[in-house]
């Protein structure tokens, strides 16, 4: 194995090894193009949609399925308390998962869980036992696919470009939360056997694993490098493969036999039958023991706070307001449960429109921000985000998204304590969804910025704050509500999520950089400041490295030398 070493006494770099560097560095962060991450983008948001429905759809049946299986309210509400227990806990072992093992083997085994789960949900319903262990099942294979989308955009989109794919995936993210009360609400009001709600769900299930597997490409940058590298096992290829495979060699066999010509040897897919290509490095695959807990060292680390404070927070918001939606509208609005179901939607239009200008808002503000410091975008290679101000681009602006949110909430709580009319209700709930999904998008994008080498990690990590802090929320609302009432309780919790969440976005534009230079500074000498996704392409994809007495960092890649001041030095095998 060859090995960099330092050029410090060598007087320079020979012309081979200037050539030799910027080659290495010419190697572009992604192969994948523009019609195959929109391919990505439209397979993601397919694959994200399952969690949102499978939590909402279930919300409007909780008094069918009190009456049907002859037990309580509060017992049935455990099972919601289940749901995002598991919810959290999903993520963290499979969004981890897929860091190590890559993305396509653990969307396969979670979707196999979750078909499973709902086959059983539809032919188990008598049993209260089964359903709570069940829906534990169902969340364990459903929650995990958005922190896994994350960890795919950081895979493919240099962070420049990040909010393209982001704004579009949170599009069918959130279009579970519109069509799933719909669904719910519809069979509780027709009173037809709740088992069908499970049964839509499994052919929904059926549906996007079969879809995944045919089509969906393994990104992971340990797999397949930036993209150029053929994936080795079975799983890691799309199932279609095979297919487009027999048929290009059934195609030129005939040809063959028509024109009497030898085949070409040429043809094969991107990479080829080789195991290099020009722009990629095969690697020897490490074997790494899974750490399911490894995010919630996430969750100690300075610059990482404030941003999953800001995220819990507007999550929190969301799900509160979410849970008391059924109860108000009947006891104010005297409404059914069609109408109930009906009555989301306001919210979950705006949280679809905003989740799409976020996206674009996001691209607009790295521009602005890279603009103003007089840096150059590299759309090739992807930025070093060591030396950009990722968190000043991320949260331009948001200061004024938590000062509308707040107002939002405290006007919706106040316009059901005095029974207005309900047109009210339901626009500060549009113009709560726009800017709790802004939120909620810029700053999970932000968390993958600043953890890039673990981006599934990092946003499982945003899933257990935003779930912990979205079951607080939901098992105060009602006994809170009965104490304050409706007016000041939305008032209490617009002011201390909006000013907490002020203070974060205030710490997060003085100190995050601050501390997440210093956080890269500090690592364990075996990592790479910078390693990631947007670095990889230059020092290697095993990430194995030592250092000299001299404090300069070697790899065993050919490619560019780092010190650790960030200096870069060329070096050669």
């Amino acid at each position: 194995m060859s090995t960099l070493r330092s050029t410090k006494e060598s007087g320079g770099a020979s012309p081979e090894l200037s050539q030799e560097v910027e080659a290495q560095q010419a190697i572009a962060y992604t192969t994948f193009n523009v019609r195959q991450r929109r391919l990505l983008t439209f397979l993601l948001g397919l694959t994200t949609i399952i969690s949102p429905l499978t939590a909402t759809i279930y919300f409007p049946l909780l008094p069918l399925l009190t009456h049907r299986l002859n037990t309580t309210a509060q017992a049935i509400n455990l099972t919601i308390t289940i749901y995002i227990i598991f919810q959290a806990l999903s993520p963290a072992i499979f969004a981890t998962l897929s860091d190590s093992l890559g993305r396509r083997i653990v969307y396969l085994v979670t979707l196999t869980l979750y078909v499973l789960s709902n086959l059983g949900l539809a032919l188990t319903q008598k049993s209260y036992v089964a359903l709570l262990i069940l829906r534990a099942a169902q969340s364990l294979g459903a929650s995990a696919a958005s922190a896994i989308s994350y960890g795919v955009v950081a895979d493919v989109c240099v962070p420049a470009e990040r909010g393209s794919m982001v704004g579009p995936i949170s599009i069918a993210l959130n279009l579970g939360t519109c069509i799933g009360p719909i669904i719910g609400g519809l069979v509780a009001y027709k009173s037809v056997n709740y088992a069908w709600i499970f049964w839509f769900l499994l052919l929904v299930g059926v549906a996007l694993l079969a879809t995944v597997a045919g089509f969906l490409p393994e990104t992971a940058r340990n797999v397949v490098g930036n993209g150029s590298r053929e994936p080795s096992r079975w799983w890691e290829r799309t199932w279609m493969a095979p297919l487009r495979s027999g048929i290009v060699t059934i195609w030129y066999a005939f040809l063959n036999i028509w024109t009497a010509r030898p085949r070409s040897s040429h043809l094969t897919e991107k990479g080829g039958d080789s195991k290099t290509d020009g722009n990629a490095v095969v690697t020897k695959k490490k074997l790494k023991i899974l750490n399911p807990l490894q995010c919630l060292k996430i969750l100690f680390l300075k610059d990482a706070v404030p941003i999953l404070l800001v995220h819990g927070f507007s999550y929190m918001i969301d799900f509160s307001i979410q849970t008391s939606i059924p109860s108000a509208f009947t006891d104010l609005y005297h409404l059914n449960e069609l109408e109930i179901g009906l009555s989301y939607l306001p919210r979950g239009t705006g949280i679809i429109i905003g989740g799409y200008a976020n996206g674009i808002l996001m691209d607009r503000n790295y521009k602005i921000t890279a603009k103003q410091i007089g840096h150059r975008i590299d759309r090739q290679q992807g930025d070093d985000i060591n030396n950009f101000p990722i968190e000043r681009a991320r949260t331009r602006g948001s200061p004024y998204l938590i000062g509308i949110l707040t107002c939002s909430v405290i006007g919706y709580g106040w316009a059901l304590d005095q029974h207005s009319h309900i047109a009210i209700a339901l626009i500060l709930q549009f113009i709560q969804g726009v800017f709790q999904s802004s939120i909620y998008i810029f700053s999970n994008t932000l968390l993958i910025d600043i953890l890039s080498d673990t981006p599934s990690t990092a946003a499982a990590t945003a899933s257990i704050t935003r779930c912990a802090l979205a079951a607080l929320g939901t098992a105060t609302v009602q006994p809170l509500i009965g104490v304050l009432g409706r007016g000041w309780y939305f008032t209490l919790l617009g002011l201390f999520t909006g000013v907490s969440s002020l203070i974060a976005i205030w710490t997060i534009r003085a100190w995050g950089r601050i501390w997440r230079n210093k956080r890269v500074a500090g690592r364990p000498l075996s990592v790479v400041p910078g390693v990631g996704p947007s670095s990889e392409n230059r020092l290697g994809t095993d990430g194995t490295s030592t250092h000299t007495k001299d404090n300069t960092l070697i790899t065993n890649q050919p490619g560019t030398l780092i010190r650790q001041d960030g200096q870069h030095e060329s070096g050669r095998s």
